[in-house]
Parts: C-alpha cells; sequence; structure tokens
C-alpha cells in the first residue's frame, strides 16, 4: 500500500508539473498575436492624436528625443553633427546672419528661401536627440528669429513672393521645424505663432493662395501642420483652412489630366510622342512627386473618403510603374522624370530620397500600413547611404542603382541636369546640401511610435533605446540591440519601475519568411509570414527580454519592364557589384556650379570635392540559378566593424561570392554613363569567373540592376 502510495503521489506531482508546464507555455502563446493592423478604436491617453471630426490615428508619433539612437544610427549622427549638417553655418552664404531675412524683424533680407529650414529641420532635431548643448544653441538663434518675425497681420519669415502673390512654401518647411521645437521645449509661443499665421493664410483670397510652382505642389506639408496645430488647440477655424488648402493645392488625384496642367517641363526621348500614361500625374519632378504625392492621403484625414486615401498609394505606384523598375526602392528621375529614360543608370535627387522616407513616415502614421516602414526602410538603407561621402562632408545631386563613374563632367542629356551633378561636392546643389540634413534624425524619430490602445509599436528597425508612456502611464525604457538590417536577430530588453500590462507590436516586414518571437528565452510564436505586426499582451516586468528573428532569405528580383534587368536581396538589402573605388580630390571652387555660394572667408580648402573613378571591372552580369538563388551565392559573414559604420567597401560586415559573366559591349556611352541595358547583347562568350557583391548602401560606384544573358546558368 505505502509502496503504491508513493507511485501514485509521484505521478500526480509529475502530472501537476506537466499540466503547470502546458499551461505556462500555452498562456506565453496565447499572449503572442499576428495581426494585419493595430487597432484604432481607442485614443491614446499620453500623446496627441487625431482630433475629431479628424480620422482616428493609427499609430502616434512620439516626441523628438523619445528614441535615442545607438550603433551605426548614432554614427550617422555624430558624423552628419561633424561633418556638412554641423558646419553649414559657418560655410553656406544663406545661413549667414547678416542680411538674411529669417532673423530680421520685418521679414527683409538677402537670404531668405527654403535653405535655412531645410538645413534646420535636421540640425535642431540632431540637437534634441543627442542632447548637444552647442548645437541647440545654434538652432535657436534661429528659432527665436522666426518667432520674433510674426508681423501684425500674422504673416511671419521672409517676404518672399512668386510673381505678385505671397510664397508659403519656405514657411511650411519652417512650420516642421517650430513644431519639433515644440515637442522638445512645449513653448506655447509656438501655438500662438502658428495659430495667427494659419488665421493669416486664412484670409489671403484664394486667388492670392498657393499661387506658383513649389507651393501650389507642396500644399500637402501646409495641410499637416494644420492638423497638427488642430490636434493641439481644437480651434473649428483650422479646418475650413484645411479645406482651402487642399482645394488650392495641385490636383494630387488628376488622372488623364491635359497636358497644360502637368506643371513641369517635360521631353520626350527622341521627339515622341508624349504617352497617355504621362497625364496620370500633375508634376514629375522626382522632390515634389517623392514629397507631394502623399497629399490626398493627409486629406483624407478630414475627408474620410477612401478615393483621396487611394490615390496616393495609386500615385505611388503610377512613377514606379514607369520610371521605378530599379532596385533600391526609388525612380530614375534625374531631376525630372522624361518619357523614355527608365534604364538603371537615371537616378534621383538625393532631396528625393529624404522627402520619400518623410512621406513613407507619415503615411505609416496615417495608415498604419507597415508597407510604408517596409519602404522607408529600402531607401534609407540602400539608396540613401551611398549619395553622401562617410564622413557625412560631401554628397551628389544624382544617384543611380547603376553608376561607375562618379567625375566633374557634365553628362546631359543622359541625365536632365546639365553640369558636374555626379560628383561629390560640399556646395553642390544648394538644395540637397541643406535638405539632406533630415534624414537620418526624422527615421530615428520614428522608429517607434504610440498606438491607440496605450502601447508602443516598434515601427522601424535598428540599435536605439525608447522612452514612452503605455498601459496606465507607467513610462517604460526599451532597450532594442541588433546590427539589423546585416543580421537577422532583434533583442529588446524592458526596463519600468513597476510591473505594467500594455501591448507591445513588432512590425513583420513583407520579405520576411518563418518569422519568430522568444520571451524571456521561450520560443512564443514561430512559422509567422506575411506583413503585418506580432502583438505580445501581457503584464511586463522589468528586465523582460524579446528576441524577433527575422531570417535573411537570399531572393531574385526581374525587373521585366527595364531589360528583365536582375537584383539580389537578402533581407532588406540589396546587394551591388563591388568596385573597388579611386577618390580624387578636387577644388570646390572650381567644380561648383553656378548657385553654389559660401559665405564670404570660409575655407573652400577645408571642403574639397571628390571624384570616385573605378578600379575594378564593372561589366558583369551574375550566372545564377534563379529557381535556387541561394545554391548559386555564398554568403560571407565579417566582424562588425570597431567604427560602428558599416557603409564603406573595407568596413561592410557581409558580403556575398556570385558567379558571373563579363559583357566587353558593355560600356560608358558617348555621355560618360554607364551603358543602357537596352543595347547590350543577350549572350555573352566570356568565362565564368567569381565576383563579389556587398549591400548596395556601402558602394558608391555600383551596378545593382544585372542586364539579363539567356546563358545565364
Amino acid at each position: 500500500m505505502k509502496f503504491n502510495y508513493t507511485i501514485q503521489k509521484a505521478f500526480s506531482i509529475s502530472l501537476l508539473v506537466f499540466i503547470f508546464s502546458c499551461e505556462k507555455k500555452n498562456s506565453i502563446s496565447d499572449e503572442v498575436t499576428f495581426i494585419d493592423r493595430i487597432p484604432n478604436a481607442q485614443t491614446n491617453e499620453f500623446y496627441v492624436s487625431n482630433r475629431a471630426p479628424l480620422a482616428p490615428s493609427a499609430l502616434i508619433k512620439l516626441p523628438v528625443g523619445a528614441v535615442k539612437p545607438e550603433g551605426f544610427l548614432k554614427e550617422y549622427l555624430l558624423r552628419q553633427k561633424d561633418g556638412l549638417t554641423g558646419n553649414l553655418g559657418e560655410i553656406s552664404a544663406w545661413l549667414q546672419k547678416e542680411d538674411n531675412a529669417w532673423l530680421s524683424p520685418d521679414g527683409e533680407g538677402k537670404w531668405g528661401w527654403e535653405e535655412v529650414p531645410y538645413w534646420l529641420k535636421g540640425y535642431a532635431n540632431i540637437g534634441y536627440i543627442l542632447e548637444d548643448p552647442k548645437i541647440i544653441k545654434e538652432a535657436m538663434i534661429w528659432i527665436e528669429g522666426t518667432l520674433k518675425s510674426q508681423r501684425e497681420d500674422g504673416n511671419f519669415g521672409p517676404k518672399h513672393f512668386d510673381g505678385d502673390n505671397q510664397d508659403f512654401w519656405a514657411n511650411m518647411i519652417m512650420l516642421y521645424c517650430l513644431q519639433s521645437y515644440y515637442e522638445y521645449s512645449e513653448d506655447p509661443r509656438v501655438l500662438e505663432l502658428m495659430t495667427n499665421y494659419f488665421k493669416y493664410e486664412l484670409s489671403v483670397p484664394d486667388e492670392n493662395f498657393l499661387e506658383g510652382y513649389w507651393q501650389k505642389l507642396r500644399g500637402g506639408d501646409n495641410l499637416r501642420s494644420v492638423f497638427w496645430l488642430y490636434n493641439r488647440t481644437g480651434d473649428k477655424f483650422l479646418l475650413e483652412l484645411a479645406e482651402k488648402i487642399h482645394r488650392n493645392t495641385a490636383n494630387w488625384e488628376g488622372r488623364d489630366l491635359p497636358l497644360d496642367q502637368i506643371r513641369n517641363y517635360y521631353e520626350v526621348r527622341d521627339g515622341g510622342e508624349v504617352p497617355d500614361w504621362y497625364r496620370d500625374q500633375v508634376d514629375w519632378h522626382n522632390v515634389n512627386h517623392a514629397q507631394a504625392f502623399r497629399e490626398p492621403a493627409q486629406y483624407y484625414l478630414l475627408s474620410k473618403n477612401e478615393s483621396d486615401l487611394e490615390a496616393s498609394y495609386e500615385n505611388f505606384k503610377i512613377i514606379r510603374e514607369h520610371f521605378g523598375q530599379v532596385p533600391g526602392g526609388m525612380f530614375g528621375s534625374d531631376e525630372n522624370a522624361r518619357p523614355g529614360y527608365a534604364d538603371p543608370r537615371q537616378g534621383v535627387e538625393t532631396c528625393g530620397m529624404v522627402e520619400q522616407m518623410n512621406s513613407d513616415e507619415h503615411l505609416l502614421r496615417i495608415t498604419g500600413d507597415p508597407f510604408w516602414a517596409d519602404h522607408a526602410e529600402e531607401v534609407a538603407f540602400n539608396t540613401y547611404p551611398a549619395a553622401v561621402m562617410p564622413d557625412f562632408k560631401a554628397l551628389h545631386y544624382i544617384t543611380s542603382p547603376n553608376m561607375a563613374l562618379l567625375d566633374a563632367e557634365n553628362h546631359a542629356p543622359g541625365i536632365s541636369n546639365s553640369g558636374p551633378f555626379l560628383l561629390m561636392n560640399p556646395f553642390s546643389s544648394r538644395c540637397c546640401q541643406h535638405n539632406h540634413s533630415q534624414g537620418w534624425p526624422y527615421f530615428i524619430e520614428n522608429m517607434w511610435m504610440a498606438t491607440p490602445d496605450n502601447g508602443v509599436v516598434a515601427a522601424l528597425y535598428g540599435e536605439n533605446t525608447v522612452q514612452v508612456k503605455v498601459g496606465d502611464g507607467t513610462e517604460v525604457k526599451i532597450e532594442e540591440s541588433s546590427h539589423y538590417p546585416f543580421e537577422e536577430e532583434i533583442n529588446f530588453e524592458l526596463s519600468m519601475e513597476k510591473e505594467v500590462k500594455f501591448p507591445l507590436y513588432l512590425r513583420i516586414p513583407a520579405w520576411a519568411k518563418g518569422a519568430a518571437v522568444s520571451i524571456n528565452g521561450e520560443l512564443a510564436k514561430d512559422k509567422i509570414d506575411g506583413i503585418g505586426f506580432v502583438k505580445i499582451e501581457r503584464t511586463w516586468k522589468s528586465q523582460d527580454k524579446i528576441t524577433l528573428q527575422l531570417p535573411m532569405e537570399i531572393s531574385t528580383k526581374r525587373w521585366e519592364k527595364n531589360s528583365n534587368s536582375l537584383s539580389i536581396m537578402r533581407g532588406p538589402l540589396t546587394y551591388s557589384l563591388k568596385i573597388r573605388e579611386k577618390y580624387l580630390k578636387k577644388d570646390s571652387d572650381e567644380t561648383a556650379i553656378w548657385d553654389s555660394k559660401w559665405q564670404e572667408g570660409a575655407d573652400t580648402k577645408k571642403w574639397p570635392s571628390w571624384e570616385i573613378r573605378p578600379v575594378t571591372d564593372w561589366n558583369y552580369s551574375l550566372v545564377i540559378d534563379e529557381n535556387d538563388p541561394a545554391s548559386s551565392l555564398e554568403v560571407m559573414h565579417g566582424k562588425w566593424p570597431k567604427s560602428d559604420f558599416p557603409f564603406t567597401l573595407e568596413e561592410v560586415p557581409i558580403k556575398i561570392v556570385a558567379k558571373a559573366k563579363q559583357i566587353p559591349k558593355w560600356q560608358l556611352d558617348q555621355y560618360g554613363l554607364v551603358g543602357e541595358l537596352k543595347d547590350l547583347p543577350t549572350t555573352s562568350d566570356q568565362p565564368i569567373v567569381d565576383v563579389t557583391l556587398i549591400p548596395m548602401g556601402a558602394a558608391r560606384l555600383r551596378i545593382t540592376a544585372f542586364p539579363y544573358l539567356e546563358n545565364n546558368q
């Protein structure tokens, strides 16, 4: 009896342990679900959300400074601080304080258009994020000047006109700067200035409002600021102004437009006719499109008309259908997208890249659609890094997926700009020189967002720390450690003063197959496919840890509409042929374009320009089994660079070895550009050799869209 009782007791204990372990396992997995979109039926209690009658916020921006970058993201900001962004105030003529209209109480002055606010958008935010007192002090000179510039009628800033009408464009950018400053300081003067200014805008007759080129196309930026203020003050007149701005902004929803309504210069290759599809966009300037295509979606917040929202998606698709059949997330527009010029040697302005990233971040907050986060990362990690020198002391105007020479020559009409626009130059061109500063600070600010249910979402990935109020208002610190986008694993550790229940969301990119989430070392959910979010709802405590695995499989992409060219991807990174680079220093006084201007006394010798010339052959196509690309490619993992900066040939931590054949006929053409793919043979009798591919963002010279070969296996 005693023996049987002992066995029975042991069995019971074992059964209880088994049941407990099952319950524990089930409870963890029950805390984790996969959803397409984050619900927005509630309103976040701690961060400013859309106020009725605006559509409810899908995601909510955290104040500037809530996210602190680490790793290469922090290194980027430090290089910007020591590079052009941090020094433009001492070298750019447009940023000189003497006779500057932005610092003038009456708005008069020689220097006073878009350059100051373009630069200040990034410069000031770098200061707020890094908590850099020197930068903040310098930024405050311009912020204070702007706040003191408001005139009796409510207008502020430079007296700048487009013909006979007020030019509202530069003020639209400065409103971004003021809003960031308010997030940082809560200075009530910002709300007062914006309220009075928007009353002034409402008083301007429609026939004189947003009349001109840039401002009419970019009215969506004005609309964004009106909604920002409305969400903080609730002033009803702002909704009337929003309607006015929308009806006076260029028609970004228009299709089959008359040619005289397409507002930009256009040209058709070889004197051909304008194709019918060219009438489906109101403007084809690369920056205008990257910046303004989102205006209908912004207006949707007020109209709640699904066709407005869909119009921005259509705008995105239209330009990529005809000019964006290329890797890296952008499109071949050079200055203006021209029918017949869509080869991957066509490029986009650096301005266009950072404005596209900004638009993606806006649309992510408006829609909650993780597509826009995927795209922001695609541009940020692949196209943008190679547009600037590694030290951030020079950049070029045009960056292309296929470019094998960056020199000081004129490459028009191969690209639509006449001048040395491929050269790495600190002074050319003045828009990108100042506007590039916003790219990384804005990306960092949007890495985490508050959710309507008092939770938080990891929207964009990279190493950082965030402080955010969640649940019952408890402030939680989340440390995100990872070498993403180069590595598959992302780790999160939470810290807080007391336990708190709230939902934490992790974005699952479209490219990730078989993603997995572990909590405190225990697998909670795996085999996750499809774009969306993992939702983890539980009571969290300090030192809780999450691991997100995003398997990075090699994939290929055929650009059928661009000569059937081929690109190689692994996770969020696209790969380019590694071309050894030779840097040649040039005198910026001699190579800058006509509208480049620097302050009197600026030492241009400290700010040279750079040509980058190829040392190794670049005219290869890949030999690959597209049914099983991984079998043709060998991934080589290296050490993470001590510099924490992986975007150079020497320090990139991952490479791919591939088989390739040279195409001897593929050379630079008469314009000094990579020859167009359509002119190449589809066979090669050259021997198969090994070549190295590196992440596109580390390759300032690169071939990323490889020519089609019939015998590519």
